[in-house]
Parts: C-alpha cells; sequence; structure tokens
C-alpha cells in the first residue's frame, strides 16, 4: 500500500489565539512522532496546494465564503463564532487544508496513490453552508466530497467522522443527498448538540454515552454501519478523523486507545478495499492531548500503510 502524507506549514501559522486547544502544536506533534518512526521514509511526502475558490463555494454560500475573503489582510484577530477566530494566516491555512482533501481525491482516484492523510488545520467538519462553528473556517471534507462527484462523476461518497463531536456541518450540507452515506458516532450529549437519531436516511449518526469505549462503538458500527454501507456501495471513503474520543484527551469523556484506532482504520480500509479499490482518503479533525493525538495517528497512518 502507498500512503499520501498531505500537510503544508501554512496550517501550523494559522492562530487562533494564546491557550486555544486547537493549536501548530498539534501538527508539528503529529509529524516529529511520524519522524521519529518507520512510517516517515515509507510516506508519499506532499505540500497541500491552495484550493480553487469554485470548489469552496461548490459547499458554502458565495456569501459566506466572501465574508471570510474580504476580512483579509486581518490587521488584528477577529472572532467569527465563540470558539472560531480569524487570524493573520487563517485564509492560506484554510486554503490548503481543504486544498489538501482536494488533491487526496485526484490523488486517489488516479491510482497514484492507494490512500492518503491529510495532516491540516484549522479542522473543518463544524462548518455548515454559511456559517463557521467549532474552530471549522471551509469544510474540508464536504469540499472533497463534491469534488470528488463533480471532477470524477462519482455518484457514491462514503463519509465516515469518528471525531468526538458530531459532524453537524457535514450533516447540514448532505442531510438528504442521495449522493453521499454519512456514518458518525460521537459522545452524547456534548458539543455541539446535533446528530439526532430521526435525521435523514442517509446520516447514520450512531451518538455513544460519555464513558464508553472499543465495545460500545463496536457494537455501533456492527448494529448500524454495515448494513447501511453495504447497500450503499460506495466509490471512495472520505473519513474526518477526530482523534479526540481518546481517553486521554481533555475535551470530552469517551475512552478509546491508540490501539482502537489502529482496529478502526483496518475496518475502513477493509471497507475501502471491498467496495471502492481501497480509494480513501482521511483528514485531521479533532484531538487535543498532544502525546495521544501524536500516538493516534501514528496508529492511523501504519493501519493505513499495512
Amino acid at each position: 500500500m502507498t500512503t499520501a502524507y498531505i500537510s503544508h506549514g501554512d496550517c501550523i501559522l494559522h492562530n487562533p489565539g494564546a491557550g486555544h486547544p486547537e493549536s501548530g502544536a498539534r501538527l508539528k506533534a503529529i509529524q516529529q512522532r511520524l519522524e521519529a518512526s518507520e512510517l516517515w521514509p515509507k510516506l508519499v511526502h506532499c505540500e497541500a496546494p491552495l484550493v480553487d475558490w469554485p470548489a469552496v463555494t461548490a459547499v458554502h454560500s458565495e456569501a459566506y465564503v466572501e465574508n471570510i475573503r474580504s476580512r483579509f489582510p486581518l490587521r488584528r484577530p477577529v472572532d467569527i463564532d465563540g470558539d472560531t477566530t480569524l487570524s493573520e494566516f487563517t485564509l492560506d491555512a484554510a486554503r490548503r487544508a481543504a486544498g489538501a482533501c482536494v488533491h487526496a481525491v485526484d490523488l486517489v482516484m488516479s491510482h497514484s496513490v492507494s490512500n492518503a492523510f491529510c495532516a491540516v488545520r484549522p479542522p473543518g467538519h463544524h462548518a455548515c453552508r454559511d456559517q463557521a462553528m467549532g474552530f471549522c473556517v471551509f469544510n474540508n471534507i464536504a469540499i472533497a466530497a463534491r469534488y470528488a462527484m463533480t471532477a470524477y462523476r462519482l455518484q457514491r461518497v462514503l463519509i465516515v467522522d469518528f471525531d468526538v463531536h458530531h459532524g453537524n456541518g457535514t450533516e447540514n450540507m448532505f442531510s438528504g443527498h442521495p449522493g453521499v452515506l454519512m456514518c458518525s458516532t460521537f459522545q452524547s450529549p456534548l458539543y455541539p448538540f446535533s446528530g439526532g437519531l430521526d435525521g435523514a436516511a442517509n446520516m447514520v449518526n450512531c451518538p455513544v454515552p460519555p464513558g464508553a469505549g472499543r465495545d460500545e462503538v463496536k457494537a455501533a458500527i456492527e448494529a448500524h454501519w454495515l448494513e447501511a454501507i453495504d447497500r450503499f456501495k460506495p466509490q471512495l471513503v472520505l473519513v474526518s478523523a477526530g482523534f479526540d474520543a481518546h481517553e486521554g484527551d481533555p475535551l470530552a469523556d469517551l475512552c478509546l486507545t491508540t490501539e482502537d484506532y489502529g482496529w478502526l482504520t483496518h475496518f475502513l480500509k477493509r471497507v475501502a478495499d471491498e467496495y471502492c479499490e481501497g480509494r480513501l482518503v482521511s483528514t485531521l479533525e479533532g484531538g487535543y492531548e498532544l502525546d495521544a493525538l501524536a500516538d493516534s495517528v501514528h496508529a492511523h497512518v501504519q493501519a493505513l500503510m499495512s
């Protein structure tokens, strides 16, 4: 298996403020952990390009995108949501984050690599069509999904979100869309207090309670994801990979371990292998305890490469 590792220094420079959990130190910790491992020289290293604006406005409203673009260059940081801040380098970072996911789609669809991991920030899965939320400016995984459907005429894209927080922005964009199946596990109750069981049929939400771990997540996947995925038969697997369900993460109360992320990634690889010739793109969402994050990403990437 060949795995692309897509990142860019601009993504480190985005600065939401002193003490903010979603800091550039996250990407530094991930890279340092991978560089110290046997995986680093075996990865296909790519710099994330700047996303083209039409790919962004394919999922976000033009008014929202123009509102973000018009603020730059910034003289001082601007809060655009209760916990989402624009700073001097945010626009380039957000364009690189989305651009990484689009580039990853190109790589796997052309069979240049088997799969890809995008080590980028800011994250994206809370960003709605016309609203920033939860550290997110542009919805990277949604941009990639729409791009894949448009550029490669895919009719069935699977989005899997295992962040501890529900990907409300992704659901906002694709609820009821026949070309997208979204399967997610997340802690409930927890921000953003969404992801109900009465949503559209293409939204397979699996909330689990505080304190849940591998057994509960695995049971939810077996009970709800497997049949839905088999009926859908995806042509591409996209992953919102949040590592904040780790037992060491300070922002939530789930109990996954580093090894669980390896198990979960092997499961997703089997799905991709069975239905879509292994085509899988993963992008970083949450994960805020640096050692736990770095170790979990290592387990994730190691499984992608195996």
